[in-house]
């Protein structure tokens, strides 16, 4: 799986020059969507459409529920690390940091953000009926935390044998099982292993959302976490590395489907190229969506559209006003 993962990571300098314009818009993409899975995650009601809605126009002193307190905190975060994650180091001082961007708007959480857990905390899961159940026991509070995130760091900084990827898995891993903080460990330890896997090179992961997958498998992420913690400490961590790669694997797959639209390889101008990107990604979007949301002239996008559809790429619906498109 390690080989597999490297492969793609290999080709990626080439891909990336090529596909300049059309990785910009992904980006933007997978932002709201890992900002929208992640807090989703923890228990927020808030849509893609919805975070996108409230990233375009935040007013800092228009943020009054806890949702969109969360959202724009893990967006304000990932932000930092996706413009700054050579500078950022694995410390403790930093990860106090991060958590404090994090929870910067929540005001509930004011007491604690940036420090370490002061009360025991349990993972639970937020189940579909709004009910909740344990998931495992964390790290004590007070010196038992301190001295499991002292060593986690000191264990990252030194083994220069462990491959990079193992050693994200293992950290986030070990990160979300101390709960170090008393609120915010699940986002923050998604938002450390984008952290990690850019730190090693693995510069492909911001342009499709890691998060989105998680949501995606939450069923599967909280059954492997419970399953290696009920054995804590010295617990065999097996399972939660190849749900670790295998999240990696499926994101891949997705990018480069996103990217090579079904597998039709044609030499596409930047301006189509970002238009297909756009209905690939937002299905049954009109004409009208696609000149406002990419600021292309509204008579450039209507004469590209019936060449996308001649090539067989995209395909169109309906008539009139309610003409919209989606890809083959």
């Amino acid at each position: 799986m390690i080989s597999q993962i490297d492969r793609f990571d290999a080709s990626w300098a080439s891909i990336e020059k090529r596909e300049g314009q059309s990785l910009k818009q992904l980006k933007s993409i997978a932002t709201v969507r890992s900002v929208g899975a992640s807090t989703r995650i923890e228990g927020s009601k808030m849509s893609d459409e919805e975070v996108e809605v409230l990233l375009k126009k935040i007013d800092i002193n228009k943020i009054e529920d806890r949702d969109s307190q969360e959202v724009v905190g893990y967006f304000e975060t990932l932000d930092i690390i996706s413009e700054s994650y050579a500078d950022i180091r694995i410390s403790e001082n930093e990860l106090k940091n991060l958590h404090n961007i994090l929870l910067k708007y929540s005001k509930k959480d004011e007491w604690h953000k940036g420090d370490y857990k002061q009360l025991s905390n349990a993972v639970k899961a937020t189940l579909h009926d709004g009910t909740h159940q344990i998931i495992f026991q964390t790290t004590e509070a007070g010196y038992p935390t301190k001295d499991a995130m002292r060593q986690l760091v000191d264990w990252y900084s030194s083994d220069n044998q462990t491959h990079p990827l193992v050693k994200c898995a293992l950290f986030a891993y070990d990160f979300v099982s101390i709960h170090p903080f008393q609120d915010g460990n699940g986002r923050l330890s998604r938002l450390i292993s984008t952290l990690l896997l850019l730190k090693n090179g693995y510069k492909w992961i911001q342009y499709v959302s890691f998060e989105h997958e998680i949501e995606n498998h939450k069923t599967e992420y909280y059954r492997v976490l419970r399953s290696c913690q009920a054995n804590r400490p010295n617990e065999e961590v097996t399972s939660w590395v190849v749900f670790f790669f295998e999240a990696l694997l499926n994101i891949q797959k997705q990018l480069m489907k996103k990217l090579d639209i079904q597998g039709v390889k044609t030499q596409l101008s930047p301006k189509e190229k970002s238009i297909l990107v756009y209905i690939s990604n937002n299905p049954g979007c009109k004409s009208g969506d696609i000149a406002q949301k990419l600021g292309i002239p509204s008579p450039t996008v209507k004469r590209i559209l019936p060449d996308l559809i001649d090539k067989n790429l995209i395909e169109k619906y309906g008539t009139g006003p309610g003409t919209n498109y989606s890809v083959m």
